[in-house]
């Protein structure tokens, strides 16, 4: 690739290679193509390594896959090695169930800012919906559409204006929604320097939260989260969460409340395990 790496993108997947084609594909059809692609991959099969070496070879993008043997929900250790591998200074993060806006990623590096972190949103499809979305669809952006999305079913709900494409408008919902600025997994980027200086994501944390505790980790160490979930936008496809555990979920709480009450700017058990907090 020609172009200067302005970002990476890095994914985060586990044996959902469908949904996963379908995501790809919509970062190759973005507006800019100065990006690369991680696939922060938590012990996917072959399936999945398939999928990405056929994309790999029908893109001009650079795909790398970082991959790790399954062993129960990993995917803070995962997207620890995910960030070590990317090239770029500027990290975008998202699942590998989102599909992407094509200005998703000109939309992240047009307002990113130093010292600060970009929190995205994402809409959620119904499982009807998520099942009609194919290349062709993407390409042609129907997805994005309202009137697509209703004419197939999905609820007419205040949540659809999540897909605006009109600039004030979602400047100005960014303003006035009651949701708080944090590190959602789904849609958020910050400069690598910003989430290295805090040693990365928590690897004791399961399921739950463990994308938020890193944000508030950097929030204490001085980085603004700033609100874009109108602007940057992309649409989750519908999934079971059979790895939700109630006992994990409490683990984790505790995690992030010792991060909260002493306000914590670090933590031993990231991507350096030899360093004292």
């Amino acid at each position: 690739m020609s172009q200067e790496l302005k970002a990476s993108v890095i994914i985060s997947t586990y044996n959902q290679p469908k949904w996963l084609e379908l995501v790809l594909y919509s970062y190759h059809l973005q507006s800019i193509r100065c990006f690369e692609i991680i696939i922060a991959d938590d012990g996917s099969d072959n399936t999945t390594k398939t999928a990405i070496d056929d994309f790999k070879s029908k893109t001009d993008l650079k795909v790398a896959h970082v991959w790790q043997e399954d062993d129960g929900f990993g995917k803070t250790q995962i997207l620890n090695k995910a960030i070590l591998a990317s090239s770029s200074e500027y990290l975008i993060f998202t699942d590998g169930d989102c599909v992407a806006r094509q200005d998703f990623v000109e939309t992240h590096l047009k307002l990113q800012k130093t010292s600060c972190a970009l929190s995205g949103g994402y809409y959620k499809l119904t499982e009807k919906v998520s099942n009609l979305i194919d290349e062709t669809i993407i390409e042609n952006q129907k997805c994005f559409d309202t009137d697509w999305l209703l004419e197939n079913g999905q609820p007419k709900t205040f949540k659809l204006n999540k897909l605006t494409g009109s600039d004030f408008k979602s400047k100005f919902l960014n303003t006035i929604t009651p949701t708080k600025a944090t590190f959602d997994g789904m849609n958020v980027s910050c400069y690598k320097s910003d989430i290295i200086a805090v040693n990365g994501f928590d690897e004791r944390m399961r399921y739950g939260g463990e994308d938020r505790e890193v944000g508030e980790r950097m929030m204490n160490n001085g980085v603004k989260f700033l609100q874009i979930r109108y602007s940057a936008i992309c649409l989750h496809l519908h999934h079971q969460r059979p790895y939700k555990k109630d006992e994990e979920l409490e683990f984790n709480k505790g995690i992030r409340k010792a991060t909260k009450t002493q306000k914590l700017t670090y933590t031993p058990f990231g991507i350096q395990k030899n360093e004292i907090a």
